[in-house]
């Protein structure tokens, strides 16, 4: 079994990252999980958080992402991103506006109660806690970006 696989990170607006790897740790809508080579054959659909490799020389890299879907595979992992940044990247004012992206997700979720049902509300607010645990993990304030646009 190679002792690497191939990563390969999409946003919509560009591609972030495409290097050998030998582990992705992904957050999942059903819990994190890391892939390595030889992983079975799965898609996931990913949670807003911290996407993080790591290389053959055992350093790491972290993105952000605010969701999207990953292809794992055993030689590879393909993952395209909602909206997705380099943690280096991710200054007060880029969080805030992901943060104001969830808050109106939020708000729009409940206007749409009554027509969606409750469940579109609760992931709603799960979304605004796993946005603030980016910040809170970056080291950036979840606080300055409460106030929806």
């Amino acid at each position: 079994m190679a002792d690497t696989m191939q990563f390969d990170l999409v946003s919509p607006e560009r591609s972030l990252a495409s290097v050998p790897v030998r582990e992705v740790r992904l957050p999942g809508t059903d819990g994190d999980l890391s892939a390595m080579p030889g992983h079975a054959a799965t898609i996931v659909t990913l949670r807003p958080g911290m996407v993080i490799l790591v290389g053959a020389d055992g350093s790491q890299s972290e993105f952000a992402v605010t969701g999207g879907f990953a292809e794992i595979n055993a030689d590879s992992v393909s993952l395209l991103a909602e909206r997705g940044h380099p943690r280096e990247e991710v200054t007060q004012d880029v969080f805030n506006d992901m943060m104001r992206d969830a808050h109106r997700e939020h708000r729009n979720a409940q206007e749409r109660r009554d027509h969606a049902g409750e469940e579109f509300v609760t992931a709603a607010v799960k979304m605004l806690g796993d946005m603030q645990a980016i910040g809170t993990h970056i080291g950036l304030d979840p606080n300055q970006s409460t106030v929806p646009d």
